[in-house]
């Protein structure tokens, strides 16, 4: 997930919500139980660094109806709300704990769509006053497949509560666009462009992209390479360890689904 200087994540306005459409990346290929862990070299969110662009370790689990209803968690180390700070111990929040739910549904043979709820969860100690990090947010997306091997997507998420920190905006959303191509077996490539809104906090908005490419092994396992940035302003990425999170980032990324 996104992160900041001192909040988080990302949006678009009301009106296109009802309008996007999103990538379900995890939707389940069956009903039942589901899910995956991962190794990576960073945990990169809309394009700014959870993690202060060292390793993450993450996990998750789903469960799936046949009728297309859908719960589950998802789990991650993250250190953007703790980087705020360099000496002291006014924030200690070292975990992202999700909770996600939902209905997928398909239009045809080659279009899906998935509607839901997530929240995002930083359980921790804060100083008094300090705007809770913790994030509601609605979503709605869709996947076209015009051939077995490319998939496009589009998928926009709506605030609810204040975006990840930023006080005072409720109601920021972010769109994501997104483009992946088997082109040969096992082998994928994968585009993302994404936009980030945040109400009240203009100064924070910025466009990121991302290049990548996974390769599929036996078993359930894989591991991805992939190229990140944004032209969001350096100045207001910069922790306190004088790193700019929003900066461009390669990461390598080992995973296990079950």
């Amino acid at each position: 997930m996104s992160s900041r200087t001192n909040a988080r994540n990302t949006a678009i306005a009301p009106a296109a919500l009802a309008l996007a459409f999103a990538l379900s990346a995890n939707a389940p290929a069956h009903a039942g139980a589901s899910g995956s862990v991962s190794l990576s070299s960073d945990y990169v969110f809309r394009g700014v660094s959870q993690t202060n662009q060292e390793p993450a370790l993450q996990g998750g689990i789903e469960y799936a109806s046949d009728s297309g209803f859908y719960v589950g968690a998802w789990g991650s180390n993250v250190s953007w709300l703790s980087d705020t700070v360099v000496v002291g111990d006014d924030i200690s929040s070292s975990l992202e704990l999700d909770a996600y739910a939902g209905y997928r549904g398909k239009a045809g043979e080659r279009f899906a769509y998935d509607v839901g709820a997530l929240y995002y969860g930083y359980p921790g100690d804060y100083p008094g006053g300090f705007n809770s990090p913790n994030t509601a947010e609605l979503y709605l997306g869709a996947t076209v497949t015009p051939t077995d091997t490319l998939s496009l997507g589009l998928k926009a998420s709506y605030a609810l509560t204040d975006l990840f920190g930023y006080a005072d905006s409720d109601g920021s959303a972010y769109l994501d666009a997104s483009l992946n191509w088997t082109f040969q077996p096992t082998w994928t490539l994968n585009l993302h462009g994404g936009k980030q809104w945040i109400e009240n906090n203009e100064a924070f908005e910025y466009t990121d992209w991302k290049v990548g490419v996974t390769k599929a092994f036996d078993h359930g396992f894989s591991i991805a390479a992939a190229y990140a940035d944004t032209d969001a302003e350096q100045a207001l990425y910069t922790n306190a360890h004088g790193n700019d999170i929003a900066g461009d980032a390669f990461t390598l990324t080992l995973s296990k689904a079950f």
